[in-house]
């Protein structure tokens, strides 16, 4: 007879309620044991995490701003000035003055500060196939604290040209090096007159069956595009702008003689709008015929010189002239600082576009007034071609640097019996292209609307010593501001 009551605990089922009860305990003890460990882990990361972050904004506010980028465009700043080096920064900076900034090879600049960039201004083009150096000191955070010193550097491209080569068999505009060895040709046509070259595109003046047209292209001959023309008749004197897309040229209506068209009249069209027609230049007074003309670089003005010999500085639509007195030719204008070298009934003056003061335009020592006169980049001084005559037989030809002082020295030499018909600097200043006619004698000239000699060179020599660098096969170079005249 069983002696357990309701009351009594099974002897089985007892013993196996309390092990269960234990494992549970010892479970939610060992979870605990786990949630205190990763919370003293993570509690430890984030200790430590804290502690590297305090360290670093202690090591970062014991140091100055540091660099974290650069910007920059080598190939545009070997082509035309305002390019721009920029440097970005770790941290907001205070205002950089000039003085704190160093480039090397020395070259005019601007400085300018936003935020954490600081941004180096070229206002001349760089010379080419060389390593510039910018040195900014004492760099500071807009809060203060330490200052660091930069160091950055840019290395320039080859520079490289636009030629025309005229042939019996047809016209090239070629593009090359300066070693000569590497000469493309870009566009081929039987008859080019004369081309431009912008940033991005070429412009030919070309002749079919004796009708002028102007056909855009880039700069590698491809995406042709016809330029609409005020009508059937001539161009001449085809110049572009140093920015803007700009183009400019005088025309002359085919029935000009007969019907009283428009003679010598300057337009303007802009290579952004193909389709566009071009603009005349409306400037003030009653002679609107344009004898010479140039795009005033750096900028979007022109300088024109009409037929009753009023020089006129105005903007590229022809308001806002400005009237500089009276002159006999333009000579030209120098890039980075707008000096004018123009020809004046009493001599040869230089006109700094700027304000319009004048000044005397100094000349090469010789017993002949220069023929061709041309202003260099920065308005440092003048490259001038002057040749020496036995009775009324040319001797030589020299093309001489001329400071602002006076100072000569000749960087092209050449004997009488070759002419020298015109000198082009490039966009820095480093070289010059002179066009030579060798054995002009018997040099005979063709049939274009501005005739030249059939047999022509271009000799590239630098200005720092003369040293000559090569003779090319063509004219027209793309750093001419004006065709050959």
């Amino acid at each position: 007879m069983s002696t357990d009551g309701p009351g009594t605990p099974d002897p089985v089922s007892a013993p196996t309620r309390s092990r269960s009860a234990d494992r549970r305990a010892r479970g939610g003890r060992s979870r605990d044991r786990r949630r205190r460990a990763f919370t003293t882990a993570f509690a430890v990361v984030v200790g430590a995490l804290v502690l590297v972050g305090a360290a670093g904004a202690g090591v970062s506010a014991l140091q100055g701003p540091r660099v974290t980028g650069v910007q920059s465009d080598p190939e545009a700043a070997v082509a035309a000035s305002g390019s721009r080096f920029i440097i970005t920064t770790s941290r907001s900076l205070q205002e950089v003055d000039p003085s704190q900034v160093t480039v090397t090879p020395a070259t005019p600049f601007t400085v300018d500060t936003s935020g954490r960039s600081v941004g180096v201004r070229f206002t001349l083009p760089l010379h080419d196939d060389t390593e510039y150096t910018v040195r900014i000191d004492g760099l500071q955070a807009v809060g203060g604290g330490p200052t660091s010193d930069v160091v950055e550097t840019m290395k320039t491209p080859p520079l490289e040209m636009f030629l025309l080569r005229r042939t019996a068999d047809g016209d090239t505009v070629f593009r090359t090096d300066l070693t000569g060895e590497q000469a493309v040709p870009v566009f081929e046509h039987p008859h080019i007159e004369d081309f431009r070259a912008t940033a991005t595109r070429l412009v030919m003046s070309v002749s079919d069956e004796g009708q002028a047209a102007l056909i855009s292209t880039d700069l590698n001959g491809g995406d042709q595009v016809p330029l609409p023309l005020p009508g059937e008749g001539r161009v001449t004197n085809l110049q572009s702008a140093d920015r803007g897309e700009l183009i400019g040229y005088t025309y002359t209506a085919a029935d000009v003689g007969a019907g009283g068209g428009a003679e010598a009249v300057l337009y303007t069209a802009s290579l952004k709008e193909p389709d566009a027609d071009p603009v005349a230049i409306a400037l003030p007074g009653d002679e609107q015929r344009v004898a010479d003309w140039r795009f005033v670089p750096d900028s979007e003005s022109l300088l024109a010189l009409t037929f009753d010999g009023r020089l006129l500085l105005s903007a590229a639509s022809g308001a806002d002239a400005v009237e500089l007195g009276t002159a006999i030719a333009i000579d030209g204008i120098a890039r980075g600082t707008p000096l004018a070298a123009v020809e004046r009934v009493d001599g040869l003056a230089l006109i700094d576009l700027r304000d319009g003061t004048e000044s005397p335009l100094p000349l090469a020592p010789s017993d002949t007034r220069p023929a061709l006169v041309l202003p260099l980049p920065g308005g440092t001084g003048t490259l001038q071609t002057t040749t020496t005559f036995d009775g009324l037989t040319p001797v030589s030809t020299s093309v001489q640097v001329v400071d602002l002082d006076g100072t000569a020295r000749p960087v092209f030499e050449t004997p009488g019996s070759d002419a020298v018909l015109q000198t082009c600097v490039s966009p820095s200043g480093r070289y010059a292209a002179v066009l030579v006619a060798p054995d002009v004698v018997s040099n005979p000239y063709d049939l274009y609307e501005v005739p030249l000699p059939e047999r022509l060179e271009t000799h590239i020599v630098t200005l720092d010593d003369g040293e000559p660098v090569v003779a090319l096969t063509g004219f027209d170079a793309s750093w001419c501001q004006v065709p050959p005249q």
